[in-house]
C-alpha cells in the first residue's frame, strides 16, 4: 500500500481495543489525518509518547482502508509535557486544537499548520499570557478560514475608523450608523488589544491591563462560536490570564 511521510501535530487521541488509539492530527502537506498508531498504549512502545496532544512529529504513514497506520514517528516539538505542567496553558491549548479540528479538513493548508505550531510552541515557552495566545491563535485561525474581523475601518460599509461599536455578527467594528439599534460601546483600549491580537503587536498585548483583556477575551470568544456555529467546548474551562502570575 502506498507510504508517504509528513510532518504533523497532534490534535487528539482515542483508544482502540487494547493497546492502539486513533490520532488524529494536522498535517503540513496532507490536511487532517486520522490514523490508527497500533501498540502505542503499551510501555514498551516505541513512538506513544511521541503521538500525544500537542506533540510536533514527522511521521510514516502507509494507507489503509478506513484509516491510514502510522508506522514511525520521531519528534520534532516536544511541546506535550510543558504545556501540560501549567494549567492555563494546558486549558488554552486544548481550546486551541479544538478550533483547528473544526476549522480545517483533508485540503492541505499550511498557514493553518504553522500557525497552530507557533502558537503551541509560545505557549510551552511561556512566552506571553496563555489567554492572549489563544485569543491570538483564534483570530488569526479564523481569519486563514475566510473569517477575517476588522477591528479598524467599519465591516459593514468600510468607513474609515477607529470606530467606538464591536458586533461579532458583523464581522467586528461598526460605525454608528451601521451598528444595531442597542448596540454596545467598546472602549477604545479593548479594541486596540483585539488588533494588536489580530495583527500581532505582542508589546501592546503584553501591556494590556486584565480588565481590557477579559473584555477582549469574551469578544473573541463570541466571535468565534459565532462563526463556528457551535461553541468550542474547551473554551468554558480556559483560565483567565491574571498578570500578576505571569
Amino acid at each position: 500500500m502506498p507510504v508517504y511521510r509528513d510532518e504533523v501535530v497532534v490534535l487528539r487521541t482515542h483508544k482502540l481495543g487494547e493497546a492502539d488509539r486513533i490520532v488524529t492530527m494536522l498535517s503540513r502537506q496532507h490536511g487532517k489525518i486520522r490514523a490508527v498508531a497500533k501498540g502505542v498504549r503499551r510501555t514498551a512502545s516505541k513512538f506513544g509518547a511521541r503521538l500525544e496532544p500537542f506533540m510536533v512529529a514527522d511521521v510514516q504513514l502507509y494507507e489503509g482502508r478506513t484509516l491510514d497506520v502510522v508506522t514511525q514517528a520521531e519528534t520534532i516539538g516536544s511541546y506535550g509535557a510543558l504545556i501540560a505542567d501549567d494549567y492555563a496553558s494546558y486549558t488554552a491549548a486544548n481550546a486551541m486544537v479544538e478550533a483547528a479540528d473544526r476549522l480545517t479538513e483533508a485540503e492541505a493548508s499550511l498557514q493553518q499548520y504553522l500557525l497552530l505550531v507557533g502558537a503551541l510552541r509560545s505557549l510551552s515557552r511561556h512566552e506571553h499570557g496563555p489567554q492572549l495566545t489563544l485569543d491570538s491563535y483564534l483570530l488569526r485561525a479564523l481569519s486563514l478560514a475566510g473569517w477575517a474581523p476588522s477591528f479598524l475601518d467599519c465591516s459593514r460599509c468600510g468607513a474609515p475608523g477607529p470606530h467606538e461599536h464591536v458586533v461579532v455578527q458583523l464581522g467586528g467594528v461598526v460605525c454608528d450608523d451601521c451598528a444595531p439599534q442597542g448596540a454596545p460601546r467598546i472602549d477604545p483600549a479593548t479594541i486596540a488589544l483585539l488588533g494588536a491580537l489580530l495583527s500581532g503587536d505582542w508589546a501592546l498585548a503584553d501591556a494590556s491591563d486584565d480588565t481590557t483583556r477579559s473584555k477582549a477575551n469574551g469578544l473573541v470568544a463570541a466571535y468565534t462560536q459565532w462563526h463556528l456555529e457551535r461553541g468550542l467546548r474547551s473554551l468554558q474551562h480556559v483560565q483567565h490570564d491574571q498578570k500578576a502570575s505571569e
